[in-house]
């Protein structure tokens, strides 16, 4: 078994496609109209191949207590954890495009993390390997 896909609750598709795809440099999987307003959209991080990963669907809040989620998807916890081969790389590509980092890289045991906040609020985690000592 595996986690293939997982949720993240957006006010309105198309901002969300902008921050993910167009800040994040996800790629846009799929985005399907469902009708009555509702689309099945899918994301995928850069470098993930398809099958190999995990994928995440926007879903838009429609009822009050998915809107109340929006931003808040885990109580200010650490959403979701996004690893990379070059922290300090995609540190400095996501900063330039305006995505905002509540904590600038730092070294821990298991890497090098800095951690940043999607369009809503919603904290990740962007984690690489540990930087070489000298």
């Amino acid at each position: 078994m595996r986690i293939a896909l997982f949720t993240i609750v957006v006010r309105e598709y198309d901002e969300a496609i902008a921050f993910y795809v167009g800040k994040l440099g996800f790629s846009l999987v799929e985005d399907a109209d469902l009708g009555g307003g509702k689309r099945w959209v899918r994301v995928r991080p850069p470098g993930e191949k398809a099958g190999s990963g995990c994928d995440v669907l926007l879903a838009r809040a429609v009822t009050p207590e998915q809107k109340a989620a929006v931003g808040n998807q885990t109580g200010g916890r650490v959403f979701a954890f996004l690893h990379t081969d070059d922290s300090r790389r995609d540190y400095e590509a996501l900063h330039s495009r305006g995505v905002k980092f509540v904590r600038p890289p730092r070294e821990e045991p298991y890497g090098t993390v800095a951690v940043f906040e999607d369009l809503y609020g919603n904290k990740w985690d962007l984690i690489g390997p540990r930087a070489a000592t000298r």
